[in-house]
């Protein structure tokens, strides 16, 4: 149970129910693919995750043209963790009122675990998810103990099931209703809030758009950018592991290495996912390929993406070639399309009515102002057979600024000089190898 925004603390409330009135129940967010920071849903169109204030502050300050290639933000949140009498554990976001009677406690990175839509919740139980890699090494001895015995286990229900590859490429056996990376994620940092539940006290949690909301079928690729990833103010230790971790990944040869996965495989019916792990391992001709199987739908390549998503990153260089002093370390490029198949609307082609494309179009009527001069709408594009394509719908986002700085922000001592070159070597990696598996594959 935790304290509503209009109670005040030491009136706390021992009832199941009482601590909900008023709040909004998060759910895990089942198309999470990396990061270390459990992500939730809060409604249809919004996520949310734990407050760093460095991040909210850099979301406040975003320049107007790196808008369109982040994702909207829309605010904080206080979240509680409750239990209710069934043994169900929840998140329950509720206002954010400034208030000197409540604590609002705020998620150190350091305290932070390491990193949609029906009502879900966790359930302590005996069963396990086996896990494809053992608990990160920087976790504490408290957290992993919280993990062992009793598990908790989510329940979750998606439409589509989820299937992790395993280091040969290989299926698992077991078929998931959620990413597995989002259960990870989520039940690590539960575990945390758990073992603080009798404090009941509120977390500030940010609230960003969901970026896959109007996606049937998200298929996203989660790419770690740079070839630099820790901050500057991170410790000499953990600058050391970060650098290693670039030395030892395509982060220094690439300039970007791959964070998670999940594709939809229109052959099965089901997402296939690869996580951060599988990601560090890549060599160069590795990440390319795994470029190749996100553009692949289990039946053919995608080749209707290509332009949109060139188009996209291109325009994406373009700003941040523009962004002078600014630097996104540890950041991650997110890449989404529509795994549906695309739907093609059959034109009828009779002689009372013709496909769009054969119809004469009128002359533009002659505007007053020659300087300007009338748009004309270019007819669409169709297909042998009178089919007309709708094209893919395809996204790309930046996500994750707790490391990021510019000249002037918070007061940062280290100042840079002109763009964040690390992350643009990365974008053009990126271009450079979509172009040419394009190319081998006209």
């Amino acid at each position: 149970m935790c304290v509503p925004h209009t109670m005040e603390t030491g009136n706390h409330s021992t009832g199941p129910a009482q601590g909900c009135r008023g709040g909004v129940p998060l759910e895990p967010f089942v198309h999470q693919v990396g990061g270390h920071t459990s992500m939730m849903r809060y409604d249809d169109h919004t996520v949310c995750k734990p407050l760093i204030s460095r991040e909210q502050r850099f979301y406040e300050s975003l320049p107007p043209e790196m808008k369109e290639f982040t994702p909207e933000y829309k605010g904080v949140v206080l979240v509680c963790f409750e239990g209710d009498l069934d043994g169900y554990i929840n998140l329950v976001a509720y206002p954010y009122v400034e208030s000197e009677n409540l604590e609002h406690e705020e998620l150190s990175e350091r305290d932070q675990p390491r990193r949609k839509h029906s009502r879900r919740s966790l359930h302590r139980s005996s069963s396990e998810h086996k896990e494809d890699r053992p608990t990160h090494e920087s976790e504490s001895s408290e957290s992993l103990q919280e993990l062992k015995s009793p598990r908790i286990e989510l329940q979750i229900h998606s439409d589509v099931p989820f299937q992790m590859l395993d280091s040969n490429s290989g299926l698992s056996s077991e078929k998931i209703s959620h990413n597995p990376w989002s259960l990870r994620c989520h039940k690590q940092q539960l575990s945390r809030m758990r073992s603080e539940s009798k404090e009941r006290k509120l977390y500030k949690f940010l609230l960003l758009e969901n970026v896959v909301h109007h996606f049937s079928y998200p298929c996203i690729l989660d790419l770690k950018m740079g070839t630099r990833q820790h901050g500057d103010d991170a410790s000499e230790e953990k600058a050391a592991r970060q650098m290693k971790k670039c030395e030892q990944s395509t982060s220094a040869t690439l300039g970007v290495r791959v964070c998670g996965m999940q594709v939809y495989q229109m052959d099965t019916g089901h997402y296939l996912c690869r996580n951060k792990y599988y990601g560090r391992g890549l060599s160069i001709e590795g990440f390319r390929h795994a470029l190749y199987q996100f553009m692949h739908n289990g039946a053919q390549l995608r080749r209707d993406l290509f332009e949109p998503m060139l188009s996209k990153l291109h325009s994406l260089k373009a700003v941040l070639e523009r962004q002078a002093s600014y630097r996104f370390y540890s950041s991650s490029l997110l890449i989404i399309y529509e795994g549906k198949e695309p739907e093609r609307e059959v034109w009828p082609q009779t002689p009372l009515e013709l496909p769009p494309s054969k119809k004469e179009f009128p002359p533009p009527q002659p505007t007053q102002d020659p300087a300007h001069p009338p748009v004309i709408e270019a007819p669409p594009t169709l297909e042998p057979h009178g089919l007309l394509l709708q094209l893919p719908s395809v996204d790309v986002r930046m996500i994750d600024f707790a490391h990021s700085t510019f000249k002037g922000f918070r007061d940062d001592q280290t100042v840079h000089d002109g763009p964040d070159r690390g992350y643009v070597f990365g974008l053009e990696s990126l271009i450079n190898i979509l172009e040419a598996i394009r190319a081998e594959n006209q």
